[in-house]
């Protein structure tokens, strides 16, 4: 790329930012060829800015990003979590996805079932899932954010506490390990806290890139995990808040 001016390399990372939901600090000092302190510096302006919100290792991007810029980070994080999660899915019963990727990502997983019902608010979960022998898949209502591929809103969440689920398999924009799960939406935070209010057990799959970061809206509280699925290993020191906790970690 050779070396950039101070304001190409900001706009390199601000559509970087828009287009992936995120950079690391690795991976943009390569890309423009500067060192990570010149790119924390530039991090650092952004967030000033609101643009976004620096993370160990890197930044996020302030508010919601696409479906399809989710999907294109940390891949092999999220083929880890749902092959990691894949054994928790029951083979009947009803059980409620989130929209994210990396439920998403365990729904093209599933090979089929006996007799199970897959709630979910996510387009792309819906379809990955549209025509597997013994599963029926069902889209909440409510409103759709063409942002980010799902529905939320009042109507949504009152379609999600329609039913009791034996599990709910989620995401999280981030994970503060003292008091939970968290959304860039006020409407993705209200309906997984009514998917978790109407489920026995809730298995949360989330990669250590938001390891202690927060957004706009708490959506899971901490207490309500039951099992945390991550792409680390189980007894990594990161994770021994969970562990204390009496969580399931894998």
């Amino acid at each position: 790329m050779g070396s950039l001016a101070s304001e190409e390399r900001e706009a390199w990372l601000r559509a970087e930012l828009a287009a992936t939901g995120q950079v690391t600090l690795a991976a943009a000092s390569a890309a423009l060829e500067v060192s990570e302190q010149t790119v924390r510096r530039h991090l650092r302006d952004l967030e000033e800015q609101g643009v976004a919100r620096r993370v160990r290792g890197g930044a996020r991007a302030v508010g919601p990003v696409s479906f399809r810029g989710r999907a294109r980070s940390h891949d092999e994080a999220k083929t880890e979590i749902a092959r990691k999660t894949l054994p928790l899915v029951p083979r009947s019963g009803t059980v409620a996805f989130d929209s994210s990727t990396t439920m998403a990502r365990l729904a093209t997983m599933l090979p089929g079932a006996d007799d199970l019902v897959v709630v979910t608010n996510g387009l792309d979960t819906l379809r990955a899932l549209e025509g597997k022998p013994g599963i029926q898949p069902l889209l909440v209502g409510g409103r759709l954010d063409p942002r980010v591929d799902s529905f939320g809103g009042p109507l949504a969440a009152r379609g999600a506490a329609d039913f009791s689920y034996r599990a709910f398999f989620c995401s999280v924009a981030g994970l503060d390990f003292e008091r939970g799960g968290f959304e860039d939406t006020l409407d993705e935070a209200h309906i997984k806290r009514a998917f978790v209010q109407a489920s026995a057990t809730v298995i949360l799959g989330v990669d250590d890139s938001k390891f202690g970061a927060t957004s706009a809206a708490l959506s899971i509280p901490i207490d309500a995990i039951t099992v945390l699925a991550t792409n680390v290993d189980a007894d990594a020191r990161a994770l021994q808040p969970m562990r204390e906790r009496g969580r399931r970690v894998i």
